[in-house]
């Protein structure tokens, strides 16, 4: 499939400047969890940033709303294929999250047929991550179970998770003016827990 009609089907990628790779965006009031976290004081959804700012604008609330709607197209996955295709490093939604089963089945089918790819999701949808076993995921995606609160430590259930912490870190983009650069910790299944810093 050529990009030009991948880019038509899905809405295309977003090229977030921190990271080493594009990523995939949807809106955040379509998260089933986040969107009411983001109305709980002491969440780390509280004044999520894909709710205010540039986010805001018309056109770009518009392509958010186009690539949520491109899920349930049929060459979505081909088209998702084609467009990640070559790239080393790829991030599942730098807002939004999963919307359903069928949604995360057709981000693994994406995985398997980006092998030379490595995938990271983050995601606060325990729902969907307690039906499965983590040996299901395909090698080259780490999904990361996000802690919902402030200073709350990693869940227990899943193998990969985040946190947000008011007093430590263990990312070290704020320090290396808001970018990954060499880091790749977020990709790495050695890592069992991310530390991000509230701010």
């Amino acid at each position: 499939m050529l990009k030009k009609e991948a880019r038509k089907i899905t809405g295309g990628l977003s090229a977030p400047s921190k990271m080493p790779g594009p990523a995939y965006n949807l809106p955040a009031v379509a998260c089933i969890t986040g969107a009411k976290l983001a109305q709980v004081p002491g969440s780390v959804c509280h004044g999520c940033y894909a709710l205010k700012g540039r986010y805001r604008f018309p056109n770009v609330q518009q392509a958010l709303q186009r690539r949520a709607t491109s899920i349930k197209h049929p060459d979505w996955v081909k088209a998702m294929t084609a467009l990640i295709m070559g790239h080393k490093y790829f991030r599942w939604h730098d807002s939004g999250d999963i919307q359903s089963p069928e949604h995360l089945c057709k981000i693994f089918e994406v995985c398997k047929r980006t092998p030379s790819t490595k995938h990271w999701m983050p995601t606060r949808e325990a729902r969907f991550l307690k039906l499965m076993d983590p040996d299901i995921i395909p090698s080259n995606l780490i999904i990361r179970m996000s802690s919902h609160m402030i200073d709350q430590g990693p869940v227990t259930f899943w193998p990969w998770t985040s946190t947000v912490s008011s007093s430590t870190k263990t990312c070290p983009a704020l320090d290396q003016g808001n970018s990954c650069r060499d880091c790749r910790a977020c990709w790495d299944r050695s890592v069992p827990n991310i530390v991000y810093p509230k701010h």
